[in-house]
């Protein structure tokens, strides 16, 4: 029984249909607190978890071999307690982790999860999604007739900088994901669908319109069941759609601009910078992997400065004996700091992490952690691909190509995000006899 049937009839008879309807909702509500403060998230996760642990008195337990890969990456991230730079920042690191062993657990002990059920949690989360995006424009809308300032409705200015607009894209985009693949869509689905859509461009996260472009067209060119000629069409209005906001909407051209300026041109724009009132000079990529000093009035666009913590990681591989072991979890930044002031650049450079996954896994846990964690996103994909699931495709291949620009769990909320629907997805099965 699906759980909005639930919702509408009050909860099922059968004691199996209501505990998978809770659970179906404590992991929803998990999934929809992510843009909340923490203390929510971690409030709908320690539910889920005694929830879990009542329902479990004497079933035993459905382990999976890929739920223990993150087990052993959070072993690795308490092993690096043996040798940290930083006892306390790898400690407060390990506590952040912590989902990575407790979700799995859970997973463990709750019963097997159906298609069904898995539908069930991506509709509410998806329709929460909706919710965020209509509360966020709206408060914009308002601040837009007190100031007459477009700016309010772009990027940083539209939601609040924590959870901050590059995470609020990531978490809108599943839903996008969920209601593009609906075959029958309803009139409120469409809705849906329009409204993420431009809440999407509206945020301006280039990273993420890329990799949203690049999922649907692919998804209408090889798993959309319409006709030929439709999808064609379809590919065609998704590509002018985000062509159109690129060429015609300013907010969202003047950031791509910047980003193709300095790929391919040294030495190019000024602007202001949001740090300092001077005007700055957009470092280039080329800059920002072979000058040895900048100014301070210098800023770096987001592919420039991911290359250049991509260079000082590797100054450090050469300075130092990382690459086994790392200089343990959460115990880079320091170094990320000494090299600011080696460079030359503005403090406030010095507080960023590597904006690269892979690169913090492997500067942080050498490379057993990095391994493991492309083993579990190799493992991820390749349970997505054999069961032909558009959503969980969609989800690896997202979190492949954003880990590339993003340290993404550098965050509780994108651990979360990443290991519940890691276990989710790899939980469900085609019947609930069967996984």
């Amino acid at each position: 029984m699906g759980i909005f049937k639930t919702t509408i009839s009050g909860f099922p008879k059968d004691s199996k249909d209501k505990q998978q309807a809770v659970l179906e909702y404590l992991i929803a509500l998990i999934l929809i607190t992510l843009p909340l403060k923490n203390i929510f998230v971690s409030i709908a996760t320690i539910s889920l978890v005694i929830t879990s642990v009542f329902l479990n008195k004497s079933k035993g337990f459905n382990f999976k071999r890929t739920f223990f890969i993150p087990i052993l990456f959070f072993g690795v991230m308490t092993m690096s307690l043996l040798w940290t730079k930083n006892y306390n920042d790898t400690l407060s690191g390990i506590q952040k982790a912590l989902s990575f062993l407790v979700i799995p657990i859970v997973f463990f002990a709750i019963p097997q999860v159906s298609k069904e059920s898995l539908n069930n949690i991506i509709r509410i989360y998806g329709f929460g999604m909706v919710f965020y995006a209509v509360f966020y424009i709206a408060i914009a809308s308002k601040c837009y007739l007190e100031t007459n300032n477009t700016n309010v409705f772009f990027n940083i200015n539209l939601v609040p900088i924590d959870p901050g607009a590059i995470y609020m894209s990531v978490f809108a985009s599943l839903a996008l994901f969920y209601f593009v693949q609906i075959e029958k869509k309803k009139s409120i689905e469409k809705v849906s669908l329009s409204i993420i859509t431009v809440f999407i461009f509206l945020l301006s996260s280039k990273s993420i319109i890329t990799i949203d472009f690049i999922i649907i067209v692919w998804f209408y060119a090889f798993y959309a069941k319409i006709p030929n000629g439709t999808k064609v069409l379809t590919i065609l209005a998704v590509s002018l759609f985000l062509l159109f906001s690129i060429f015609f909407v300013k907010e969202v051209k003047d950031r791509f601009l910047v980003e193709y300026e300095t790929a391919f041109v040294d030495n190019i724009s000024h602007g202001k910078s949001k740090k300092k009132p001077e005007k700055t000079h957009n470092v280039s990529i080329n800059e920002a992997w072979t000058n040895t000093k900048f100014q301070q009035t210098d800023f770096f666009p987001g592919t420039a400065l991911r290359v250049y913590q991509a260079r000082i990681y590797k100054e450090m591989l050469q300075e130092e004996a990382l690459f086994l072991k790392g200089f343990g979890l959460e115990a880079s930044q320091y170094r990320i700091r000494q090299k600011a002031k080696e460079h030359n650049l503005f403090y406030d450079y010095g507080e960023f992490n590597f904006h690269n996954q892979y690169i913090q896994s492997l500067a942080e846990l050498g490379i057993v952690g990095l391994l493991i964690l492309v083993i579990m996103l190799f493992v991820n994909l390749n349970n997505g691909l054999l069961k032909k699931d558009f959503l969980h495709i969609a989800f690896a291949i997202t979190m492949i190509m954003l880990f590339l620009s993003e340290s993404f769990f550098c965050r509780q909320r994108g651990i979360v995000f990443f290991i519940l629907l890691y276990c989710l997805f790899n939980a469900w099965a085609k019947n609930r006899d069967n996984i």
